[in-house]
């Protein structure tokens, strides 16, 4: 049934390249193996919950141990620049604020800042509708997540509805 197919390949924008429950469970070994030298990290309920201020102790010491094997980090985000600007300076990382994913710009300022082209570079979030929908029109190695625990923005929380259906065909195809 040609409907069925097209339908298919349109969704098919929205199916990360993994999807994870956590940050700790991304292969960093499998991930240079694809020759993956970069990551871009979403960050409001991806590395920090959206209402909290500061990192859990755990992710920090992930990230750093991250950094430590080599990839290169920024931070993309569709949030404000001081929330941004926060998080960078604490972890000495660069960063791109209101990125308006999941158009494609704040990304490739992102790999714009890193020096590193698309084949080579991985996108960490936790939302279909921004994260994996913005990294897969750019030609990145899409990570989903499993949102962190905690309140979410209004907008966030409509999408989330959204995103169950998705899921629920990406576990399908996963079986």
């Amino acid at each position: 049934m040609p409907g069925a197919k097209w339908c298919e390949k349109m969704l098919s924008v929205l199916y990360p390249k993994a999807y994870v429950p956590s940050l700790f469970h991304i292969n960093l070994g499998e991930l240079k193996k694809r020759g993956i030298k970069a990551i871009l990290f979403d960050i409001d309920n991806t590395l920090i919950p959206w209402d909290c201020q500061h990192m859990d102790p755990k992710i920090e010491t992930w990230f750093r141990n991250l950094c430590q094997q080599g990839f290169k980090v920024c931070f993309v985000s569709n949030n404000n620049e001081s929330r941004v600007s926060a998080l960078c300076r604490s972890l000495q990382v660069p960063g791109v604020h209101k990125a308006a994913k999941p158009r494609r710009r704040g990304l490739r300022r992102a790999l714009s800042i890193l020096g590193t082209d698309t084949r080579e570079t991985a996108l960490v979030g936790d939302q279909v509708f921004t994260d994996v929908l913005a990294g897969n029109r750019l030609g990145l190695y899409t990570i989903l997540v499993a949102p962190l625990a905690g309140k979410e923005f209004i907008g966030t929380r409509i999408n989330r509805k959204l995103e169950k259906l998705v899921l629920g065909r990406i576990k399908k195809l996963q079986s």
